[in-house]
């Protein structure tokens, strides 16, 4: 008879049973989705190391003729002597030139004093140099000062010599040019003075009129006024004056600066340059070369506009021949430093690139610092004008980026950056345009590949962020769909970057990639290098982002894309693999078995992920096209031909048989698909058997697939893996258990092979701190004990009172927790140890308490 306790007890339906009357909602399905559906990982697709530095590796879609050569001669005829900037090429318009006439004075006055000039404004003054200044003051007061002290016969020589004027018939003679009269009034207004220490204006008029003839001298008040208006300036007069004093001043200062020059390049730059013409020895040319540098640039001599730089260079450009590395690098970073152009740049460029090919100079490239000369390059020179240039600028910075050594030192000097904004230059051109710059899509492929060694630096990844550069890689991508190349070496920049989840979230929010890597699929959908690392980027977009899984489901044709590349590569594999059963030799053009397989397994990721979205795991378990193609997977490929495959094909059927919809095709093929487990659980492979058993999870729900688990003796090996050790395994194995008591016929079936004394080992072991396992193990004892009539008889004596001590001490404790530092997880975890597993554990507990008579003390288990 039932005690009053145990029929309240009793009333309680077997855990797990199946309930197709109501079904479940979203939110409960996303709820146990996080138990029982899996993300699944894979490893980033591999690129080999390629053997030798070239523009474009032997993987390359340009054919020979159809590239920039990576390897070149270069001589020192090969520069041009002289480097003058390029003309524009813009036609001038001519100059108009307009004389303007005197105005002639209307009185008798004389306009010298009718117009005084007042004294330049303080403020003007403190505006320029305090020696230009000082002409501006001389300049107020009319007393201009020579550009140096004259010996008193040579000043008197100059003054008689500068402006005689001979008379005959109405002619004047000046500076050996005859004139009319009037004309020769007119030249001496316009006529520049000569300026002596002694007389200032004054003394030149005086002179000037005792030179003219005698009817200009004092033939009239009219001829009076104009000697006196060609003698003293008027307001006009005096301004133009004052500019060309400091016009003439600033001459002085430049004459003062070029005889510095000329010093400087005399003492410390000519015995230099002769030492560079005559020293044999190398390493003395180098430690020249140094020398040299470093007093151009003590004398501030570099750049372009260095007035000897001609003969500079072309000193510089005769050493090329010489033949030396080392020597090389420091003559290229000396011409780079002098801003040399056009051809001149190019090969300057070609140089250095010819150098970095061999690995072995690249502790002398880093020694001699040449990478900041190439950054300046690109960060200051004109693209569209030096497109070839950047080529092989670029190139060396790709070579050297993959050695680890420059990776900070690139990174520091804004490599980044400055790639970053080359590459939105051409975007920007492209769409401007409608057409590409030449060489662009050259330019691209070396700046994409020095892109993909640098984001192996959290620095460069974080930079990368904060100038928004994946949506730019993105267009990039877009605008040079034709160009596989380009497009291959930014999907390895994207593989890279979404590996890691603040970069996975920002390529996932920029909602264009989706269409973008379809479009890439079905264009280049039977070229292996490229399709595998896109499929891998959607891989790590749809992991752990449900948004993503929903905008990606969204775009056209995006299903039936990833399934048309399944069967392209699934019929590839099957004939790899018939030629191999043949012994037939693959053809070189063929695609290798591995990648072929490395496809396939980045595609079974996808749709894994995509499953975990209740609207999208359901559509694809429904799909025949899908279910047949995994299940064909599985049919002809065994574990020990490719375990990560057939783990990966496995956890996809598990998310989408999950669903329990009435026209999945998972369920209508269920016993075929346990069948096909049966391989993965006889295997020695622990991951291939865990998966195996999580899909028996759920199809275990089915009163069809627990027959076949009893008749196939699989409850015997769920029971024996309850001795693992491995929390996992455990709980998966005991999830199927559990589902087969709900048969009552099937609940002796735990008795067999000390399935009870197992299962209360689990909850011992692992029920501390795994809550979800803790339940899962006292349903399934729940179950078992439905119609139980005495506790020792159903659990046997020992494994009861151990029972009675773990649910007693488990009540009273709080769950177990590791060092985890992520407080949200602990309180998650804390929270269902409460609602979840202490319920059910107070029922166990009151049920065997109900059914158990105490004869002596319990004894306290060991844990």
């Amino acid at each position: 008879m039932l005690s009053p306790n145990d029929k309240k007890l009793g009333n309680l339906d077997p855990f797990y049973r199946p309930s197709v009357a109501k079904p479940k909602t979203s939110a409960e399905i996303i709820s146990e989705a996080r138990n029982a559906l899996r993300t699944v990982r894979t490893q980033r697709p591999f690129t080999p190391q390629e053997d030798q530095r070239k523009l474009f590796g032997p993987a390359s879609s340009r054919t020979p003729e159809n590239r920039p050569p990576s390897s070149f001669s270069l001589h020192a005829s090969s520069f041009e002597s002289s480097d003058s900037r390029p003309i524009s090429g813009t036609r001038l318009s001519p100059l108009e030139l307009k004389p303007k006439a005197p105005a002639s004075p209307t009185t008798k006055e004389d306009p010298c004093l009718a117009f005084p000039k007042p004294p330049v404004d303080p403020a003007k003054i403190r505006r320029v140099s305090s020696a230009r200044a000082r002409l501006f003051r001389v300049a107020s007061q009319v007393a201009f000062l020579p550009d140096r002290t004259l010996p008193s016969a040579e000043r008197k020589k100059t003054i008689e010599s500068k402006e005689r004027i001979m008379t005959g018939d109405s002619m004047v003679k000046i500076n050996g040019i005859y004139l009319t009269e009037s004309n020769a009034i007119g030249h001496l207004k316009s006529h520049p003075l000569q300026l002596t220490y002694g007389g200032g204006f004054r003394e030149i008029k005086e002179q000037e009129a005792a030179s003219l003839p005698s009817h200009l001298r004092s033939g009239g008040d009219q001829g009076e006024r104009r000697l006196r208006a060609a003698s003293c300036p008027n307001s006009s007069d005096l301004s133009s004056l004052e500019t060309k004093a400091v016009s003439k001043a600033n001459s002085q200062e430049k004459d003062i600066d070029s005889e510095v020059d000329d010093t400087f390049w005399n003492t410390r730059i000519v015995p230099i340059l002769h030492e560079l013409e005559k020293e044999e020895n190398t390493e003395m040319v180098c430690t020249a070369c140094t020398q040299l540098h470093h007093a151009l640039e003590e004398g501030n001599m570099l750049g372009s506009k260095f007035k000897r730089r001609s003969i500079l260079l072309k000193t510089l450009y005769k050493l090329v021949d010489v033949g030396s590395d080392s020597l090389s690098l420091k003559l290229a970073k000396i011409i780079l430093a002098l801003k040399v152009s056009r051809k001149n740049l190019l090969n300057v460029c070609k140089l250095i690139f010819k150098i970095s090919r061999n690995e072995k100079n690249d502790s002398l490239i880093q020694n001699d610092g040449i990478l900041e000369s190439l950054l300046e390059v690109l960060r200051s020179e004109d693209l569209q004008t030096n497109t070839e240039a950047f080529l092989y600028c670029v190139g060396t910075i790709k070579f050297i980026s993959g050695n680890p050594r420059f990776l900070n030192e690139m990174i520091s000097k804004g490599a980044v950056e400055i790639l970053m904004n080359l590459i939105k230059q051409i975007n920007e051109n492209t769409k401007k345009c409608s057409t590409c710059l030449p060489n662009s899509g050259h330019l691209l492929v070396q700046m994409t590949a020095t892109l993909r060694n640098l984001v192996d630096s959290p620095l460069a990844r974080s930079k990368l962020l904060s100038i928004s550069a994946l949506p730019q890689l993105c267009v990039v991508m877009g605008q040079h769909t034709d160009d596989k190349d380009v497009c291959t070496n930014i999907a390895r920049i994207f593989s890279k970057l979404t590996s890691y989840h603040d970069c996975c979230v920002a390529l996932a929010s920029y909602s264009g990639c989706y269409a973008l890597f379809l479009n890439l699929i079905n264009k280049y959908q039977k070229k292996q290098d490229l399709v595998v690392r896109i499929v891998f980027i959607l891989g790590n977009l749809t992991a752990k982002n449900n948004q993503a899984r929903e905008q990606f489901s969204k775009e056209k044709g995006s299903i039936p894309t990833l399934l048309s590349l399944f069967h392209t590569f699934s019929e590839l594999d099957l004939h790899s693999r018939k030629q191999v059963a043949e012994g037939e030799e693959q053809p070189e053009a063929q695609t290798p078995q591995a990648q072929v397989e490395d496809v396939l397994i980045k595609l079974t990721r996808v749709l894994a992920n995509l499953a975990i979205h209740p609207g999208i795991g359901q559509a694809l378990a429904a799909n025949p096209h899908v279910v047949g193609l995994l299940l064909s997977t599985l049919e002809y490929k065994s574990i020990d031909d490719c375990e990560e495959l057939v783990i990966n094909t496995t956890a996809t059927i598990n998310n989408l048989s999950y669903y329990q919809v009435k026209n999945s095709i998972i369920q209508d093929k269920k016993l075929h698909i346990a069948e096909l487990l049966l391989k993965l659980l006889m295997s020695n492979n622990m991951d291939g058997i865990l998966e195996a058993v999580r899909v028996l999870g759920n199809l275990s729900q089915d009163h069809d697939i627990c027959d076949f688990i009893v008749q196939k003796n699989v409850h015997k090996f769920l029971i024996a893996l309850l001795d693992a050790k491995h929390q996992d395994i455990c709980f998966s194995a005991c999830g199927v258990l559990l589902n087969l008591t709900v048969d009552k016929d099937k609940r002796v079936i735990l008795k067999e092979g000390g399935g009870i004394k197992k299962l209360v080992g689990c909850l011992r072991d692992f029920g501390p701190t795994d809550w979800q396992l803790a339940c899962l193990v006292c349903k399934t004892l729940w179950n078992f004990s439905e119609n139980i009539t005495n506790a020792s008889s159903c659990f046997g004596d020992e494994d009861t009172n151990t029972l009675l001590v773990l649910l007693s001490s488990f009540l009273d404790e709080e769950l177990a927790l590791d060092g985890s530092s992520d407080q949200e997880l602990k309180n998650y975890h804390k929270l269902h140890w409460e609602t979840e597993f202490k319920p059910v554990a107070q029922q166990l507990l009151n049920r065997i308490q109900s059914h158990h008579t105490f004869l002596e003390p319990l004894p306290i288990p060991s844990f």
